[in-house]
């Protein structure tokens, strides 16, 4: 039987650090990350999007939405400053990039934080629609769901697929029109073998802030979940180089 994932909260120092996951992810996509800041006391949260992880991938389409998966992500800072967290970072990967840039944004009471291998500029090609569907069939073949079953679900993705990817893109257009009013210190890591987006997405990103308010990391020969992929040990030694400075500032 396999585990549903769930959301993460490790309680550990007073500095709080919020993952956001990927499309089509779940808290997983962090799990790796979230266990080494939390070895080095850092408090960590990583929620799990509205529709995501429910065993059916036609959820993200019904119940998601940028409008409500940036209510999450409101709701996570929230809920850490509830329990008294004050100093709080936050980073996304792919999708959730787009949010925690979205909230460094919005909050600049957050310290900083930044994006995996996330296209906040979208330029080049995507390969998100086909991986979303292989996704579904794969999810589907685990519960036995084959043949003209599976293909009238999967057509029902397909139908409603393509207006949620449009839906995340103006979200992303519309805060990447906003960069210059970011002023914490932002994190950008890209895999330079990236095959879900364009490897150069990152450089476009940092190339949108002024040279002294990013900390910018390729990985080479590292695709796109960086977060678990051959890069995950380079990232969270530079997650923690970055955050380590802005917190002692405070």
């Amino acid at each position: 039987m396999i585990r549903k994932p769930v959301p993460l909260f490790f309680e550990q120092g007073p500095h709080a650090v919020i993952l956001l996951h990927a499309y089509s992810g779940s808290s997983n996509d962090m799990r790796l990350l979230a266990r080494k800041l939390q070895s080095e006391q850092y408090t960590v949260l990583a929620p799990i999007f509205t529709g995501h992880a429910t065993g059916d991938p036609a959820d993200i389409l019904r119940d998601g939405s940028p409008q409500q998966w940036w209510q999450d992500t409101r709701d996570a800072i929230a809920f850490l400053r509830e329990r008294g967290y004050q100093q709080i970072a936050i980073f996304g990967l792919s999708l959730g990039g787009l949010f925690a840039t979205r909230a460094l944004l919005e909050d600049p009471q957050l310290v900083g934080g930044g994006t995996i291998a996330s296209p906040v500029i979208f330029r080049g090609q995507t390969r998100v629609p086909t991986a979303f569907i292989e996704m579904a069939r794969a999810t589907y073949r685990t519960q036995n769901i084959v043949g003209a079953a599976q293909d009238h679900k999967v057509a029902w993705l397909q139908d409603h697929l393509t207006a949620q990817l449009t839906a995340i893109q103006a979200f992303a257009d519309t805060t990447a029109t906003h960069l210059r009013d970011i002023h914490q210190p932002v994190f950008i890591a890209q895999g330079d073998a990236d095959q879900m987006i364009d490897p150069r997405s990152g450089q476009w990103l940092a190339a949108a802030y002024p040279a002294d308010q990013i900390d910018y990391h390729n990985y080479a020969g590292a695709g796109h979940v960086l977060t678990v992929n051959s890069a995950h040990h380079a990232l969270e030694a530079d997650i923690l180089a970055f955050l380590h400075p802005i917190f002692e500032k405070q």
